[in-house]
């Protein structure tokens, strides 16, 4: 019992400690930068009034210690890429659901921005469950932790930087800036950096406000988009079936070609449709998520652009999938999941190891399937004479150890 009453009483020493060390930090580090940056003093005691570190906040290396806490999460199990659409239904019901209710908001968005309804509430459905998901945190007190111990000091510096500025110049209660535990914000989840540089009035009452306007929201998802060159007229893809003869390692952005010569090697779409007449001149990239144990697909541009509000593979394919749906009404994939499991993390790592080894390159050796890491595994099964299956597998692992 006297154990168990110390350690209490030690942990509420450090926490003071670490708390009197953050008050010093921002009255003489972060304060003089906010300072040069025209945040006015009773913006950033406002800002900051009531602020403690969140000490259960992940990433955060505490002083005294060398590595971030939770770092076992690199041990992760290795989830195959089905998982990450199981609840895929509920964002095309609910997308459906507000796509008449919204008609005139989405199509002024349309024809201002080029963004199609369906991608647009297909983000807003992923993001924040239409509103509806609970975002717990205050953003300073979030952002001022991270800033101040997180492993990423100086992205998360910028971003509450970033922070202070929407309540100085955009007119934003700093109390109503409510984030997630990385500092996300508001319906489309947005970034204060972000917030600056694309947020916009939807609904013309002269305020982007992203925590409680439906149309404020849409509006700045489209405009994030277009600002980072979504094109209009362009679908985001199209699941299709790829033959043997055409190698799963030629995936990925920079190996792109015409949809027509895509088409001339025997790719076709799934269910017999033709790919459009104006899509065939454009350029497009193969995409297979799972490699050959999954559905496979010819994106376009646009889908990049999808992955530059997410940096994912799976996240632009569940926007874009999600946005057909509450469009077209389109059933779910032709192609099947199959299963692949049975190790995790770390042995995807060791994998991608083994592979930067051999000279390939891998996008880093970080536990994580992205194209690289699948088409190297592809071009290293082709090279030792197996079937290229573009996918992490036990036996190709043990041999890459």
């Amino acid at each position: 019992m006297f154990v168990l009453i110390a350690s209490v009483i030690a942990g509420a020493a450090a926490a003071q400690s670490v708390d009197r060390q953050f008050q010093t930090w921002l009255t003489n580090d972060l304060w003089p930068e906010a300072q040069r940056r025209g945040i006015s003093p009773a913006t950033f005691k406002a800002a900051f009034a009531g602020v403690t570190p969140n000490l259960k906040l992940p990433d955060l290396i505490l002083p005294g210690e060398s590595k971030p806490r939770g770092s076992a999460q690199h041990q992760a199990e290795f989830r195959a890429p089905a998982a990450y659409f199981q609840h895929i239904g509920g964002v095309v019901s609910g997308g459906r659901a507000r796509a008449g209710r919204l008609d005139g908001v989405l199509g002024a968005i349309e024809r201002r921005y080029g963004v199609s309804r369906g991608i647009l509430l297909a983000i807003w459905g992923r993001e924040s469950g239409f509103g509806s998901a609970r975002i717990p945190y205050d953003a300073f007190e979030v952002l001022g932790t991270k800033a101040f111990l997180a492993t990423r000091k100086e992205m998360f510096r910028q971003e509450v930087l970033a922070a202070l500025e929407m309540v100085e110049k955009r007119g934003v209660g700093p109390r109503a800036m409510r984030s997630s535990w990385a500092g996300a914000m508001g319906q489309p989840q947005f970034m204060p950096t972000s917030y600056l540089k694309y947020a916009v009035d939807g609904d013309g009452d002269g305020r982007a406000d992203i925590w409680n306007s439906e149309a404020d929201t849409l509006a700045s998802i489209a405009n994030y988009l277009v600002q980072h060159g979504w094109v209009k007229g362009r679908d985001w893809g199209f699941e299709v079936t790829v033959p043997d003869s055409v190698s799963c390692a030629l995936e990925g952005p920079d190996r792109g070609r015409r949809i027509a010569d895509w088409q001339a090697l025997g790719i076709r779409r799934i269910g017999g449709k033709a790919f459009p007449a104006h899509e065939l001149r454009g350029e497009g990239f193969l995409m297979m998520p799972a490699g050959r144990y999954g559905p496979a697909f010819i994106v376009t541009p646009n889908f990049y652009r999808l992955k530059d509000y997410n940096e994912s593979d799976l996240y632009a394919l569940f926007v874009g999938h999600a946005g057909d749906r509450i469009m077209y009404g389109n059933a779910e994939f032709a192609g099947a999941w199959q299963r692949v499991s049975g190790f995790d993390r770390a042995d995807v790592a060791a994998l991608q190891r083994g592979l930067e080894r051999l000279g390939h390159d891998v996008g880093g050796a970080d536990g994580l399937a992205g194209f690289k890491t699948r088409r190297s595994i592809g071009a290293w099964q082709e090279k030792n004479g197996g079937r290229a299956t573009c996918f992490p597998e036990i036996d190709t692992m043990n041999n890459l150890r």
